[in-house]
């Protein structure tokens, strides 16, 4: 009675593993999707987010969510890579916003935009200043779900062939900006040229561009600018903390189960951290093995960057007042910025400044 009774047990405990091993199976699909980059695979810090991203969604769901990674220029050009993922030719990619600037300048806010915020500031406002909500109703339109997907910190200011002092300096100069930068150049009488990342040394080189800003020292290095414009300068005003993303096809995410989709979210913010933490690191020796090299570091005088911050404020209020997606969001993130900036002179900008100076004692 009992060898029947246990006989029967396994019966059914057998039968019931067959059962539950297609609802598994279910629950946890194999997917496989491609990822096009904007940027080179030469510049591993910013390319390498995305390859960061895919191997962490993988760990995360038993490899059976395969990313693979495909850099500017193997499937889409860097700068088509949101035209590509709305059209379904991949079904995500890894970008910054700002470059499609000319859809609609509230991609910026994705990204960065001039005299904006800090790294940190950029973090906080996307993940708890209300800034996702904001822009996942604006990609609504685009068929997009955007994820965090890497932030530089603080960019230099870019390489120029010969030395800025004044604005009248920077008149009928080409450079290599984007976006609203691009445009408040104009405003001071500079060219802008949008040019993806692999495509700039040899428009330096050429003089097709008279100057050309990348992101800093340790991904301008790797580009070999100072070879050819020798004076550095910094800060780029116009991306105080550029946000890159990670784009989906909102049809594509709609159609992973929900711990997919948690583990995306999980993914790009651990990608968000590493990219950031990655330069700080490497920004430091970049920068002093490229002044050994004989790069002349320069700053931006004050009338220049004065000069600039009138025109960017010109421009974004001229924007506000004709696009009402651009203002929606302009208005909160305007009030986020000046709380965040009357916070930073309380505590973190002393702190910093006392810092720097006891670093040169």
């Amino acid at each position: 009675m009992e060898r029947r009774s246990f006989i029967t047990q396994a019966a059914v405990a057998g039968a019931a593993a067959t059962v539950a091993a297609p609802a598994i199976a279910q629950s946890a699909p194999s997917v496989k999707w491609r990822l096009a980059s904007s940027f080179p695979k030469s510049l591993d810090t910013i390319y390498g987010a995305a390859e960061v991203f895919a191997k962490r969604v993988a760990q995360l769901t038993g490899g059976k969510f395969e990313i693979r990674v495909f850099a500017g220029g193997e499937i889409v050009p860097g700068l088509q890579v949101m035209d590509a993922v709305q059209a379904g030719t991949v079904e995500m990619g890894h970008t910054a916003p700002y470059y499609y600037f000319g859809k609609d300048p509230t991609f910026a806010f994705d990204c960065a935009v001039p005299f904006g915020l800090t790294s940190r500031q950029q973090t906080a406002w996307f993940d708890q200043g209300g800034g996702r909500e904001l822009l996942r109703e604006f990609y609504k339109a685009y068929g997009i779900i955007n994820l965090m997907g890497g932030n530089t910190g603080v960019q230099m200011g870019g390489w120029f062939r010969k030395e800025i002092h004044s604005v009248d300096d920077m008149k009928g100069l080409k450079m290599r900006i984007g976006g609203f930068a691009g445009r408040v150049m104009s405003k001071l009488g500079l060219v802008p040229q949008q040019i993806a990342g692999g495509d700039i040394y040899p428009a330096l080189e050429k003089g097709t561009i008279d100057a050309a800003e990348w992101v800093g020292p340790y991904d301008d290095e790797k580009l070999g600018f100072y070879k050819v414009a020798p004076f550095y300068y910094s800060p780029g005003w116009w991306e105080a903390g550029p946000q890159l993303s990670f784009y989906i096809g909102q049809k594509e995410w709609d159609k992973l189960p929900k711990e997919y989709q948690a583990a995306l979210e999980v993914a790009s913010y651990e990608a968000h951290v590493n990219m950031q933490a990655e330069y700080d690191a490497k920004n430091p020796a970049a920068l002093a093995r490229l002044l050994k090299n004989g790069v002349k570091l320069r700053a931006f005088s004050k009338d220049i960057m004065d000069a600039c911050a009138k025109a960017a404020h010109e421009v974004m209020e001229e924007e506000a007042a004709k696009n009402a997606k651009f203002k929606k969001i302009y208005e909160p993130w305007k009030r986020f910025r000046n709380d965040q900036n009357q916070w930073a002179q309380v505590a973190e900008h002393p702190m910093q400044e006392y810092l720097i100076k006891m670093g040169r004692k």
